[in-house]
């Protein structure tokens, strides 16, 4: 399977966080059973990430890395601290239900690794823009599985009824979101591998129509 092109709206689709990095599985797994879950998770990650990235940007670059990685954990956890004040006013049961993987995003994959192994090493702006798609594509993997864990595990969406025939009561728990992730990504992996493929094809023909 051919690598992805770098482009700014890789990290929803080409390089998506959870499916193809398999960063910050935990939260999905453990706590995407249902939509408000799904909810509290995605703004608190989306807010987290951001402002941890864009503030920790200004980092002198000479510093240690290891210096850096603990600062970048500090100005994460400082913005941590009002997101989980604020979340615990608009979403109280999803905040008590999450448990510790809340606070985990403080230190979720985007921040502490990728800040230097990519972020960091475009211009500002192209930074911002990738960031903001990268935080997308775990925001919408992450909705895509409380909606449809919630459906089928208790026949609701955002707790409201819905004509379900079969339940999957399996699905809410920790073994069924390994088992719904790992469908998500065979079938995401799958279609990378199409779209490759058919790239390739089309630019073999264009070539064989130079020539």
């Amino acid at each position: 399977m051919n690598k992805p092109k770098n482009t700014l709206t890789s990290g929803f689709l080409g390089d998506n966080t959870v499916l193809s990095g398999l960063m910050v599985i935990s939260p999905v797994i453990m706590c995407g059973d249902t939509l408000k879950n799904a909810l509290a998770l995605v703004y608190a990650f989306s807010l987290i990430t951001f402002f941890s990235v864009m503030i920790s940007s200004f980092v002198p670059k000479r510093l240690p890395y290891a210096v850096k990685i603990i600062i970048y954990a500090v100005i994460s956890a400082l913005i941590y601290i009002p997101v989980k004040l604020l979340a615990q006013e608009i979403y109280p049961e999803a905040i008590g239900r999450t448990g510790i993987y809340f606070p985990l995003l403080a230190v979720n994959s985007l921040i502490v690794h990728q800040t230097e192994a990519k972020f960091f090493r475009m211009r500002k702006l192209e930074m911002t823009g990738s960031l903001v798609f990268y935080i997308l594509g775990f925001d919408a993997v992450m909705l895509l599985t409380g909606v449809i864990r919630e459906l089928f595990a208790y026949g609701t969406v955002y707790n409201r009824m819905v004509d379900m025939n079969t339940l999957i009561s399996g699905i809410a728990q920790p073994f069924g979101g390994f088992i719904f992730l790992g469908l998500l990504c065979g079938i995401y992996r799958k279609i990378r591998s199409m779209a490759a493929a058919n790239e390739n094809a089309e630019k073999e023909a264009e070539n064989v129509s130079d020539n």
